[in-house]
């Protein structure tokens, strides 16, 4: 396809000044995949992003200077305040309209090189590079807009079904596929219009069932899309560095949704279309009311800790809520001034986003040696005197391994009961996201905390110096 000159296009000589931005990203992604490495897998992608920016000003083949420069200034003054003041809990809602952000930029920049050169003729492969951008980037976008009002809770967090809605995402998945074929076939302004339109139906048909326990997948798999229309787009304008970070993205997020959905035990499809958390089991309404369960107070909880050899905290979705992270660390720390063991248990799909957990430890500055992954944390359990559960549910219900007829069976879980005491922190005797009864909350063995996470970490904080 041939660029239009005011779309940036890099000359042979700057190639390798864009591999160079590519290796940095390789990189990046490496150190990102581990949370002791993080903070320097970001500032090796912000290099390599300053790269690619400042190589496209430089090379553009007209003066569009003033147009660049308000573009930088325009997306630093979003982006800046936007990372510095959002919250901890705000954060997987960032992901997902920056992400849509992407998505649908990709979008447009091939929707507006389609229109550039159709007046002078669109062959197929061509036609192919801007129907998979405008596909995929508007997918991305429409879901992720959704995915952030369910997050934002500007609708419901809960999976939203009608009937025939199967029917209704197929019919629009059809109309997108004849669309785009059409428009490979004969490119025409209209065709690829209707693709689009019916792209973001897609997109919205695919965010809509989806529960808040199924969220991390959610935002995974969409991350993914963009990945690919920016590849896309790299392709449309010949662009090695929007090809080769679209690519990363895209493969990358791709493997992260299926690391996902094997961590909860289930296939994408049945993530995506089965709808858990619509309702609340029956078991679950009348829990409560129904069965007797023990609850204690700060002082026994305390005592409980101060006088156990190795403690286990295994933080969930409440903790982030409470924005308790830097109390459980300083109780985390007394209780270690007294000989006790302190490790996490970080489930992979804990919170709201991939990496939550790992992410939210990691801002209080938990040593990255404390922190135990899954299968590590369930090694230890079995030796472990008391796992403090801290607003997690879903992730330690051994539903999920002793009840076929329950809709998490066959997730893996953190094996908190296996431990000799466990201790919740909760607001109250309700479900997960997931809308199932944990049975461990009525075992003997249990001993519930009720209040807001931060406020029970401080009691117990001060009952555990005391003690």
């Amino acid at each position: 396809m041939t660029a239009d000159p005011a779309v940036v296009v890099a000359p042979h000589t700057f190639t390798w000044l864009y591999l160079l931005a590519a290796v940095f990203f390789i990189l990046a992604l490496k150190a990102l995949s581990s949370p002791k490495h993080a903070r320097y897998g970001m500032w090796t992608g912000i290099v390599g992003m300053v790269i690619a920016a400042v190589v496209t000003w430089v090379a553009q083949d007209v003066n569009h200077d003033w147009v660049i420069a308000v573009g930088f200034v325009a997306g630093a003054v979003v982006a800046v305040p936007a990372a510095r003041f959002i919250k901890m809990t705000a954060i997987p809602q960032m992901v997902a309209i920056f992400n849509g952000v992407g998505g649908g930029a990709a979008a447009t920049i091939t929707t507006v090189e389609f229109l550039h050169d159709a007046p002078r003729g669109v062959g197929p492969a061509e036609a192919v590079e801007v129907v998979f951008g405008v596909v995929i980037g508007c997918i991305s976008f429409s879901g992720s807009m959704f995915a952030f009002a369910k997050l934002q809770g500007l609708m419901t967090g809960t999976p939203v079904t009608y009937r025939g809605q199967q029917l209704v995402n197929g019919v629009a998945f059809v109309i997108t596929l004849a669309a785009a074929v059409t428009t490979v076939a004969s490119p025409h302004n209209v065709w690829l219009l209707v693709t689009a339109l019916a792209a973001l139906a897609v997109g919205v048909g695919i965010v809509l069932p989806i529960g808040g326990a199924d969220t991390p997948v959610l935002i995974s798999l969409l991350n993914a899309f963009t990945g690919l229309a920016v590849a896309a787009d790299g392709f449309a304008l010949d662009n090695v560095v929007l090809i080769v970070a679209g690519t990363l993205v895209g493969a990358s997020g791709s493997l992260l949704t299926k690391l996902m959905s094997d961590a909860m035990g289930r296939s994408l499809p049945n993530i995506m279309f089965a709808a858990v958390g619509s309702k609340v089991t029956a078991s679950a309404a009348a829990g409560a009311a129904d069965r007797s369960y023990r609850s204690g107070d700060a002082v026994d909880v305390a005592t409980l800790l101060a006088y156990s050899r190795k403690v286990m905290m295994v933080p969930g979705y409440g903790l982030a809520v409470a924005q308790a992270q830097q109390t459980i660390v300083e109780l985390a720390k007394a209780l270690q001034s007294r000989g006790v063991e302190v490790t996490y248990g970080i489930h992979p799909v804990a919170g709201r986003m991939p990496g939550h957990m790992n992410v939210l430890l990691a801002e209080a500055n938990v040593p990255y040696e404390e922190l135990k992954e899954m299968d590590q944390a369930n090694e230890e359990l079995p030796t472990t005197d008391v796992a403090l559960v801290v607003g997690a549910n879903d992730v330690v219900n051994p539903a999920a391994r002793n009840a076929p007829d329950s809709p998490i069976y066959g997730m893996p879980i953190i094996n908190v009961d296996q431990a000799e005491h466990v201790v919740f922190l909760k607001r109250s005797m309700r479900p997960g996201f997931s809308g199932v009864e944990n049975d461990l909350f009525y075992d003997p063995k249990t001993i519930m905390l009720f209040g807001d996470a931060k406020e029970s970490l401080t009691r117990l904080l001060a009952a555990v110096k005391a003690s």
